[in-house]
């Protein structure tokens, strides 16, 4: 017998036909003398039935049979007597007249349904099991779908389709790089790329145009639900393009995915945000737009507040900004808002103040205060009866920071999101530099090789401060997650260099890592630009899933470890001699 059909494929239109079916037993129902299997391949599962009376070899088949045996039928297409709407061949079945057992399965190590009670890490390590759950596949299959309608999406406008180096050079780009030792050079070391970026400038140099790429990039980063060792960008460049026109180009491939891939037509062109204003009204510079809670100032409301902690940090030249939970009294307690106060503590915060809205008047820890100035507050805020005002006081990434988490926190908490929306939006004229406290010292809030804005160039020349400019930077954010971003790149040698400073490279530190990139703006560089999706995160939205690990076949769990295959592992002394290393054990000390 061969393939003839997908059993979920299966369909009314075959009622009558002769068809063979191959697949795993998700479900076995024995009545005696009769014996129904639902049978699942990667299209879903349709239902065999095996008579005892008809076909007695095929019913000692399926006698023997169990869940996740492997299994080939050949049997007659018909209708059922009872249809179950649940499943897409619910309205057909198939009488066997011939079976084989072509695979036998010990038992699974849990239970193959979507609503499994398994550990993660259990799953992982039997991966292929946990990815026979229709959930699991279905994910698998719009992953798919996405990459093949990019594929063809960019084919169609003359995209070259071209790859870049996974062994390169370590040109560190904010995050830690995998590196990979030589044996023909001993002492040096290859690095995985962390992203094609400087590959791409090299093609525009090369006169490619226009280029894309499904790429596998690599950081050695703390991991998060949206993170992974290794993930996979949708990665483009275009030469003598201004950013409209690279938005527009992700647009158009935007909708493309949402409409063959999910079914959802999204309206472009999308809205542009500054980033000022999203941090300004989001505390994010990845907005959520799907509820309002708004964040506001009130700095000059509180300025001469009694409330020293109000009227100090004004003072200080900082900043105090609210949101309003509109039935928010009711809702949170002293001791939830607690439990708040002290999860924000971990941005900076030095507290929560807020004021439940009565129609006596202000109630709650610092009400006190702020009677006075409720009238200008409530208007200010649009503040009405059972509502909770709550203040945050500080620095400005402080009170962005605690505000932006307390809004989308809380949001999830009043059900405020409607998960059914997609909405996209791009955050634009970013910061050029953005000081990271983790490392200590300013960094390129995108990369190094990003361009300023034109009226920004003369930030980076002697006496003026550098860290005042802007960028021609832009992200694709979907509801409130950062699924891609870009910039028009820097074409001029002598501009590079000048932000290679601001960085606070040498030109001896900058010519040693990137002197292969300051050679070609040397040699023709055109003006280009481009941008990058998070291939995974973007899946992972489309599909509603809860983690980026659901949508790639075989993740690291959130430790960077692959349970399936035991990786990371230890490698033998030889394979180490070879590579002229040697293992030092951790607190040993090299004088001893």
């Amino acid at each position: 017998m061969k393939r003839t059909n997908y059993a979920g494929r299966t369909s009314e239109e075959q009622i009558g036909q002769e068809v063979v079916v191959k697949g795993w037993v998700a479900k076995r129902r024995n009545l005696g003398g009769l014996i129904f299997i639902d049978l699942w391949d990667r299209e879903g599962i349709v239902q065999l039935v095996f008579n005892e009376e008809e076909d007695q070899a095929a019913f000692e088949v399926a006698n023997q049979a169990r869940n996740q045996y492997i299994l080939e039928a050949r049997g007659l297409v018909r209708a059922r007597a009872e249809v179950n709407p649940d499943i897409a061949t619910g309205k057909i079945e198939i009488e066997v007249k011939e079976a084989n057992i072509l695979a036998k399965s010990q038992t699974p190590p849990f239970e193959v349904q979507d609503d499994v009670d398994a550990s993660e890490d259990l799953r992982l390590k039997y991966r292929y099991v946990d990815l026979r759950r229709p959930k699991m596949m279905n994910y698998l299959k719009l992953r798919s779908k996405v990459t093949s309608v990019v594929h063809n999406y960019f084919d169609n406008n003359d995209f070259m389709d071209i790859e870049t180096p996974e062994l390169t050079r370590s040109t560190p780009e904010g995050a830690r790089d995998y590196i990979v030792p030589s044996r023909v050079y001993p002492g040096h070391f290859y690095a995985l790329p962390q992203s094609p970026q400087l590959f791409k400038q090299l093609l525009m140099a090369a006169g490619v145009d226009k280029y894309y790429q499904i790429a596998k990039c690599f950081r050695d980063e703390d991991l998060r639900g949206d993170r992974q060792p290794e993930f996979t960008q949708i990665d483009t460049e275009m030469s003598f393009a201004e950013p409209e026109e690279i938005q527009e180009m992700a647009e158009g491939l935007i909708k493309r995915v949402m409409k063959e891939a999910v079914g959802v037509d999204v309206p472009t062109p999308f809205p542009r945000m500054q980033w000022q204003e999203a941090m300004d009204k989001y505390g994010s510079d990845k907005p959520d737009t799907r509820f309002d809670m708004l964040i506001q100032d009130v700095s000059d409301l509180v300025k001469d507040s009694s409330f020293k902690v109000f009227s100090a940090t004004v003072e200080a030249g900082n900043f105090v900004r609210a949101i309003v939970v509109s039935g928010g009294a009711d809702k949170y307690s002293r001791k939830d808002i607690t439990k708040k106060e002290d999860y924000i503590k971990r941005y900076g915060a030095k507290g929560l103040a807020w004021v439940k809205v009565t129609e006596e008047g202000y109630n709650g820890p610092v009400a006190k205060f702020l009677n006075d100035d409720a009238s200008a507050l409530n208007e200010r805020l649009d503040a009405k009866v059972g509502d909770l005002i709550l203040f945050v006081a500080g620095s400005f990434h402080v009170v962005c920071d605690s505000l932006g988490y307390l809004r989308e926190s809380i949001a999830a908490e009043m059900e405020l999101i409607d998960e059914d929306k997609f909405n996209y939006l791009w955050v634009v004229n970013w910061p050029m530099f953005e000081y990271d406290e983790g490392f200590g010292k300013w960094i390129a809030a995108h990369h190094p090789f990003t361009m300023l804005n034109e009226d920004d160039l003369h930030y980076l020349e002697e006496g003026e401060d550098p860290h005042k400019a802007h960028a021609q930077s832009y992200d694709i954010v979907l509801n409130g997650n950062e699924i891609g971003g870009g910039s028009i790149r820097i074409h001029d040698p002598e501009v590079q260099e000048k932000v290679f400073k601001a960085l606070g490279y040498t030109k001896e530190t900058a010519q040693s890592r990137f002197g292969f990139l300051i050679k070609a703006l040397e040699n023709g560089m055109p003006p280009e630009g481009g941008m990058a999706f998070g291939l995974d995160r973007w899946v992972m939205l489309l599909a509603h899933a809860d983690s980026i690990r659901d949508v790639i076949a075989f993740p690291k769990n959130s430790k960077a470890v692959e349970p399936l295959t035991a990786a990371p592992g230890t490698v033998d002394d030889e394979q180490l001699d070879v590579l002229h290393l040697t293992i030092q054990e951790k607190g040993t000390d090299d004088a001893e």
